[in-house]
């Protein structure tokens, strides 16, 4: 589990909730009718721009800023050349032993195509078709949350003009106008807070975890290509550290980079 994402969400819910209420009552900012028409014309609007399947797909991408696996380049690496070792040494027909260690399916699947036979370029090109795809799935999800964020502020503009003339109806009232001005200046708030504590920094979450990811895989697509081309493993930890930045370059041979 991502704590960061939580307590920046937490914290920023927190403290407008304080300053809220050091201000007046929390009830005032609750309004049903201008949360119903933020939530769902943002919802409506989105659905207009991508498929209802993209919607449900990005439900199960938006998992991965709470729950997503942080990568350790420097770990990937050390695993990547103890068994270019093992090859080198053993065979590659000696991975099939260590299939049963590895829980990353992406991983699994490479090393069961080295052992199963497959060409170096021919493997490097089938992992590279599914990073691509990933990448693609990654940045949909990203740009739906943009998205939301964008139409969230315009559908809480929209119900500020709809409380405006609901106002203006009622002038002949003036007791009525100031509440009425405040429930109408709701819907823009409830825009800018669906837009800039939520959706906005939820997509920028996704996109450095969608990096992370890829980086990984492809460290693991470099390196197994390089081990069924028999490449000595200090050639291929050289290759390796050329994807990462130079403080996480831990020498696999005990020798810093």
């Amino acid at each position: 589990m991502d704590f960061s994402t939580i307590a920046g969400i937490a914290a920023a819910f927190l403290l407008m909730i304080l300053a809220i209420s050091s201000g007046g009552g929390i009830t005032l900012f609750i309004d049903p009718p201008s949360a119903m028409i933020v939530i769902g014309g943002t919802i409506g609007t989105t659905l207009v721009h991508y498929t209802f399947k993209d919607m449900m797909g990005t439900v199960a991408i938006i998992k991965k800023a709470f729950f997503a696996q942080r990568f350790s380049s420097t770990d990937r690496i050390a695993q990547i050349i103890d068994y270019a070792g093992k090859a080198r040494k053993e065979g590659i027909l000696s991975l099939q032993s260590v299939t049963k260690e590895v829980d990353d399916p992406f991983f699994l699947k490479g090393l069961q195509m080295a052992v199963d036979g497959q060409e170096p370029d021919k493997l490097k090109e089938m992992l590279d078709s599914e990073i691509e795809y990933l990448e693609e799935r990654h940045d949909r999800g990203s740009e739906i949350m943009v998205a939301m964020g964008t139409y969230a502020p315009a559908m809480g503009m929209i119900g500020t003009l709809i409380g405006l003339v609901q106002m203006l109806q009622t002038m002949n009232d003036p007791s009525s106008i100031g509440p009425a001005m405040a429930v109408a200046l709701l819907t823009t708030f409830y825009g800018a807070v669906i837009a800039n504590i939520i959706c906005m920094p939820m997509s920028g979450k996704l996109k450095n975890r969608s990096s992370d990811e890829v980086l990984d895989k492809t460290l693991i697509a470099e390196g197994m290509r390089s081990i069924l081309e028999g490449e000595n493993p200090r050639v291929l930890e050289h290759r390796l550290h050329a994807f990462v930045a130079p403080k996480d370059r831990q020498s696999h041979f005990g020798k810093k980079k």
